[in-house]
């Protein structure tokens, strides 16, 4: 999951938001893994149009399945409305299998 919040946020606001997520997330118990990381910035990226992460959350589960009971979890629907209310962002999808 790619993260682009619309306004920068502070650094205590991003760790929280990173947080919530993770334990949301792992409250669903179908995770195997998740990581939490912020985007690294790299000096001329702002000239890029394509979006442009806030951080990453990667979920590892079983299966597409899985995937999907996890995200259609209420609890990960509250932290996610909740956030966006308070802070809007966008969220770029890459489902894919374990890379090596």
């Amino acid at each position: 999951m790619i993260v682009s919040f619309e306004q920068a946020l502070p650094d205590a606001e991003l760790d929280q938001y990173l947080a919530d997520i993770e334990q949301a997330m792992n409250g669903t118990g179908l995770a195997q893994s998740i990581a939490v990381r912020r985007h690294v910035p790299v000096p001329g990226e702002e000239a890029i149009t394509a979006l442009i992460a806030t951080a990453i959350v990667q979920v590892v589960v079983a299966d597409t399945d899985t995937l999907a009971k996890a995200f259609a979890a209420p609890g990960l629907h509250e932290v996610i409305g909740r956030w966006q209310s308070r802070h809007p962002y966008q969220v770029a999808w890459a489902n894919h299998e374990p890379l090596s």
